[in-house]
């Protein structure tokens, strides 16, 4: 399967069908935020035919430290092997020492993912760490 990876850019974000499993963020994603996260370390995947299949960066934190984030598209599954291949790829090129990423407790396959992308678990729950007032878990990847 053809994949493309470019720098993000907010429109991207604007054209993605978001996965059942990110959707309470919509109401909290406005444009202004959308449009920030262009100055952050951040790409977008595309299939052939130029559908938006993920959007994904770190933002800094500080020196050596970030926070990972993304968003998947709805139909990204057939492309999720040439997905965590390119995210693992920006992992492992990004300049932080440390990168931490939250996980939704209740979400499974983003624990997996978590895991396969080289992430330990530090906090198996954060009560009301989500914007919703959801519980997450807190992973991070040290180099």
């Amino acid at each position: 399967m053809t994949m493309i990876v470019v720098p993000y850019k907010a429109e991207h974000l604007a054209r993605m069908q978001v996965q059942e499993a990110q959707r309470y963020l919509g109401r909290h994603m406005t444009p202004e935020l959308a449009k920030s996260l262009e100055s952050t370390l951040a790409f977008t995947a595309l299939d052939g035919g130029g559908r938006v299949l993920i959007v994904a960066g770190v933002v800094e934190m500080w020196q050596n430290r970030a926070l990972a984030w993304s968003y998947i598209d709805q139909h990204a599954g057939k492309h999720f092997l040439a997905i965590h291949r390119a995210v693992a790829r920006f992992l492992e090129d990004a300049p932080f020492r440390r990168i931490e990423a939250e996980v939704d407790c209740e979400f499974e396959p983003g624990h997996r993912w978590a895991r396969k992308l080289g992430f330990v678990l530090e906090a198996p729950r954060m009560r009301s760490f989500r914007i919703d007032g959801g519980d997450s878990a807190l992973y991070a990847r040290v180099k």
